[in-house]
This record gives structure tokens, C-alpha cells and sequence, in this order.
């Protein structure tokens, strides 16, 4: 569904990625992790059109992407839960939602939303600056959820979160992998990616070094030691 290769891109005169690869297949739940500083968000922001790279390939069910603009990607079938939330202040959160939902048919709607977050329901007339930093990633999952996605993209999306709201997002992520969901998840809890990822790809300065399973990158720690500091 997704094919990376080649990937460069930076800031300025600052270059991040050298030569990323990374293959999604059609229902796999994927990770990118890495250390901080690695590349994971630029390779988000390239393959969403959000950073121009350099050279390289983005190629969405085989055709070219590279360098189209972010709303021509969204088109594509990509949804992005992005680092930080990004919840519109100034709307409810029932328009957060609608604002977002796509024309496609798809069987992503604002009930099927609800029975999910059963929380943003009960606060959906409630504008999103004044929700907790919990309902807010739930409100960002389901917005990224109402474009029907072929691709589900999230971005450290429990980072800073309680406890409880961590389990919730986790959940969600295990019930859309049990429903064929594509979805490519940055974070750094190996322990609950582990539920629901089939392959790691771990990622050090701007360059896929390895990729398995969860099982065998636990069976490797010198892996984890080596890439991810733990």
C-alpha cells in the first residue's frame, strides 16, 4: 500500500534522512521507532506532504506522491494523528469531526466515532481548548478516523498521557487492527506496541537499520540497546 524508498529530506541546510526505506502492506500494523532526533516525524511529515524531500520515492498504492500537496495525499487514503494534537480550538467537538469527514464512502461516520470514544459523545458540544489533553488525542484519532483512511498514520499519539487514556488509545488501536485497518504507529512503549504490531522498523539518522516482529526484536535486546537506549 505504501512504499518509501530512497528518502531524502531535511530543514534547510540541515539533512535528516539519508536513504529511508519502508514498505505498509494491505492490513499491516507497522511501527518506526528510534530515539529521539532519528527521523521518525520527518519521514511523517515527507510521506504526508508536509516537508518537500529531496529525492527518494512515496509511492501510495503505486502511484508517485512525492511532492504532492498534503491534501492530495489526504485524498490518496492517508490519515494523520500528528505529534502535539492539533484539536481546532474553536470548534466543538462534534465540528472537529465533521470538519473533517470525507466524501468517500467509507465506514467511518460521527456514530460509529462515538461508540468508540463513548467520552466525545458526551462532550461533543463542548469546544475542544477546554477538553483534557486525553479527550483531545481521542478527538484527533477520530478526526484522522472520519477521513475513512486507507492508511491511519499516528505520531506519538500517547505521549504525556495519563495512565487510563494511554490503555484507552492502546485499545482502540488493538479493536482497528482486529477490523483490517492499515496503520503505521510511532511510539515508544515496545510493551504495548506489542499487541498490535506485525513489524518494527527501526529507524538511526535517517535510515531504516532493522525490521522484524515484535518477538524477535525481543529476543535481540542488544537491538534495543543499541537503537532505542532502553
Amino acid at each position: 500500500m505504501l512504499e518509501v524508498s530512497g528518502l531524502q529530506a531535511g530543514y534547510g541546510l540541515s539533512q535528516v534522512l539519508f536513504d529511508m526505506h519502508l514498505t505498509i502492506k494491505q492490513g499491516q500494523v507497522v511501527s518506526l521507532i528510534g530515539r529521539n532526533g532519528m527521523g521518525k516525524t520527518t519521514t511523517v511529515k515527507s510521506i504526508m506532504g508536509l516537508l518537500k524531500p529531496s529525492a527518494g520515492s512515496i509511492r501510495v498504492h503505486g502511484r508517485e506522491m512525492r511532492g504532492a500537496t498534503p491534501y492530495r495525499i489526504a485524498q490518496a487514503g492517508l490519515g494523520l494523528v500528528p505529534e502535539g494534537r492539533r484539536a481546532f480550538g474553536s470548534l466543538s467537538v462534534r465540528e472537529n469531526l465533521l470538519a473533517t469527514a470525507a466524501g468517500r464512502r467509507g465506514k467511518w461516520d460521527l456514530a460509529r466515532i462515538y461508540r468508540l470514544f463513548p467520552r466525545l459523545e458526551e462532550r461533543q458540544d463542548q469546544l475542544s481548548k477546554t477538553l483534557s489533553g486525553g479527550e483531545q488525542q481521542m478527538l484527533v484519532v477520530g478526526r484522522a478516523l472520519m477521513t475513512n483512511p486507507q492508511l491511519l498514520i499516528l505520531d506519538e499519539a500517547t505521549e504525556g498521557l495519563a495512565p487510563v487514556i494511554r490503555e484507552t488509545i492502546w485499545n482502540c488501536l488493538a479493536t482497528l487492527k482486529d477490523e483490517g485497518e492499515t496503520i503505521l504507529v510511532i511510539d515508544k512503549n515496545l510493551k504495548e506496541m506489542a499487541r498490535v504490531v506485525d513489524r518494527h522498523h527501526i529507524i538511526e539518522k535517517g535510515r531504516q537499520v532493522w525490521q522484524g516482529t515484535p518477538a524477535e526484536l525481543a529476543a535481540t535486546p542488544e537491538l534495543s540497546h543499541r537503537y532505542l537506549g532502553v
